[in-house]
Order: C-alpha cells, then sequence, then structure tokens
C-alpha cells in the first residue's frame, strides 16, 4: 500500500483529495493536517466521513512520518517548505496550490508578488495536465514517472488547455485570437469567508470578476505556449457562478483555414484523446454541460462552427474540485508511480 499524507485536509480541494483517495485501492491515508482544526477529528469538520474515516487532524511538522506521497493544499507562498523537506526525505509531493505551476519565477512575482525560496527544487518540478502533457514542448509522461514534486495545474487552465490543446496541436486555429469566457462554482474560492462568496452575495446574482486580471492568465498562456511552440496571449474572463462546483469555459476561436469542415474537427479531437479515459469529446450538435461532469474527473468537450465568423466555439465542463484539484492530482500520483490511470479515479456522475 502507498501511504499518502494530506496537508490541508480541511480545504474544499483537501476533503476532496480525503474523499477520492478512500476509495483508491493502493493508497493507505497516513497523516492529514490542518492548522485551524489540529487535534480534531476529520470527521468533526466533514461529517459526510463519519463511519468511512476515523482520523485525528495532526501539525504539518508530523506529515513526514512514515509516508511516501504528502498532498498539499495550500495559499500561494507555503508550499517551498513542505516541497523542500519532501524531496530531501525521498517523498513524491503533489501541490495543488500555485508554487509550482509557474516556470517564470518574474511571472510568479508579478501575479503573486513573492519568490521562490528554494529555486534548486523549482527546477525539479513537473507541470502536469495528464492528457496533454505527452504534447508539451517542455514534459512529457515518461518523465512523470521520475518526478519528485509535481506541480497540479489549476482549475481554469485545465478546463481552457483540454479545450484548446488539439486545435493548437494541429495549427486549426489563429493563436493571437484567443478569447475565453469561463465560469466558475464558489468553491473555487476556498473555504476560506470572502464577501463575494456569501450566500446573499452569490445567491441569485451571476457576474464576472478579476477581469483580464486573474492570477491563472500566466499559467494559461505558458501551457497554451508550450503546446504551440510559440508564445500564445488570450483574453480570459471567469465568472462566479451560484453554485457549489463546476466549471464551463466557452472558448472563441478563429479558424486558420475558413473553409475548415466541422466533421474533420471533430475526427481531429477524437484522434488526439483516443487513448484518453477522462476526455469525452461529444459528437457534433451536443453541447457540454457540467451537470453531467459533476463529481467526477471527466472533461466533456463539444464543438461548434460559426460559418459566418468562421469561429470555432470550443465548450469544454469539468468539475473543479475533481479534474480541475484533487481528481487530476491523484490522476499525477498514478501516473507517477507507475499506477493505472484512472485508479480510484472511477466514479460515473449523477444523471440528476
Amino acid at each position: 500500500m502507498i501511504k499518502v499524507s494530506v496537508i490541508g485536509a480541511t480545504g474544499y480541494a483537501g476533503a476532496e483529495l480525503i474523499r477520492l483517495l478512500l476509495s483508491h485501492s493502493k493508497v493507505e491515508l497516513k497523516n492529514l493536517s490542518s492548522k485551524s482544526y489540529a487535534g480534531k477529528n476529520i470527521n468533526e469538520v466533514y461529517p459526510n466521513l463519519n463511519k468511512n474515516l476515523d482520523k485525528l487532524l495532526s501539525d504539518e511538522n508530523e506529515i513526514f512520518e512514515d509516508t511516501d506521497v504528502v498532498f498539499a493544499s495550500l495559499p500561494a507562498g507555503l508550499s517551498d517548505n513542505i516541497a523542500k523537506k519532501c524531496f530531501e526525505k525521498n517523498i513524491l509531493f503533489i501541490d495543488l496550490g500555485a508554487d509550482f505551476r509557474l516556470d517564470n519565477e518574474e511571472d510568479y512575482k508579478n501575479w503573486y508578488g513573492k519568490e521562490y525560496k528554494y529555486k534548486d527544487i523549482h527546477k525539479e518540478a513537473i507541470y502536469s495536465i495528464p492528457e496533454i502533457i505527452k504534447y508539451d514542448n517542455v514534459y512529457n509522461k515518461k518523465e512523470l514517472t521520475k518526478a519528485k514534486i509535481i506541480g497540479n495545474p489549476g482549475c481554469y487552465p485545465t478546463s481552457i488547455s483540454l479545450g484548446l490543446a488539439p486545435a493548437l496541436v494541429n495549427k486549426l486555429i489563429i493563436k493571437d485570437d484567443i478569447i475565453i469566457d469561463s465560469k466558475s462554482g464558489a468553491t473555487g474560492a476556498g473555504r476560506e469567508l470572502k464577501l463575494n462568496t456569501h450566500y446573499t452575495e452569490c445567491n441569485e446574482a451571476f457576474s464576472p470578476y478579476k477581469v483580464a486580471n486573474h492570477r491563472h492568465t500566466p499559467e494559461i498562456e505558458q501551457t497554451l505556449s508550450n503546446i504551440y511552440g510559440e508564445d500564445i496571449k488570450i483574453t480570459f474572463v471567469p465568472h462566479l457562478l451560484p453554485l457549489n462546483r463546476g466549471i464551463v469555459s466557452t472558448i472563441y476561436t478563429k479558424l486558420e483555414n475558413k473553409n475548415e469542415r466541422l466533421e474533420n474537427i471533430y475526427n481531429i479531437y477524437k484522434e488526439f484523446y483516443k487513448d484518453s479515459k477522462f476526455i469525452r469529446v461529444l459528437d457534433i450538435g451536443e453541447t457540454a454541460n457540467l451537470k453531467y461532469v459533476k463529481y467526477s474527473n471527466y472533461c466533456d468537450i463539444s464543438l461548434h462552427l460559426d460559418n459566418r465568423t468562421d469561429k470555432l466555439i470550443i465548450v469544454s465542463a469539468i468539475d473543479n474540485m475533481v479534474k480541475g484539484a484533487a481528481g487530476q492530482a491523484i490522476q499525477n500520483m498514478n501516473i507517477a508511480l507507475g499506477l493505472k490511470e484512472d485508479e480510484g479515479l472511477n466514479f460515473i456522475p449523477p444523471a440528476f
């Protein structure tokens, strides 16, 4: 059994990690830590775990005892010390936060206002969206099996990159004309209380936020640029939906060849993702809907062609807590440790 520990176990992503890991046949949950709830039982914080998990939340210093893998779900700037200890102890470290997502430290400084504390370990980190890492100009799946530190992607970058990757690899679209309209449930903001996620603020409300200034922008551009092989800049506008979970990204692109047929684009996407269990390219005429990916590691993609404007419109739907966070982190662990990629992730989305 692989002994797994979770830091930040009482945040939304941490709690989702625990839910999924309890169904993983190769994993033993060893240590759970929480700064806010140390000393309490995890099922006191999340009663859904009653009769499923009886474990005290420990101090962070105890997390490294007798463990093979550490997941961390923490705010930006708090993962470097943990990653350093894991690296020295030969423990696989998977970061669900932002600290190991950006290759360029200047980007990290500009968008997060922080510096890399241990620059040497950042050179060892691999950023991985599993379905497209083999097409990335920087990394591939074989290298992931050698990883000691994995930067788990953000939820918006996951939905957007999966939607765009086949079009970029096959040069179907103009790289300088990409507009992304993404909508996310409130769990994307984390468990810490914020004004805009108060019930009375977000219920029966709908609006964009951090317009042209969202921290996921450099991660999205970095990933798309690595896939395409040239620098890409995008227009990205996120919106807050008055629901708990899920992301729908509607991506507007301009075709390189205005005579391109939707059937051909569809076939390219199907071929690109033919070996990817968790990517479902929907039939022409269907539209991706977050209702049918909730609680699962699936990403649904639908393709739409506006012949009047030569626009290819791509719709991508994921559960931001699973494929956008905990599920993808487990998927990365599975690959890194040579397990079946879908181990512990075979959840069928509910129909209603």
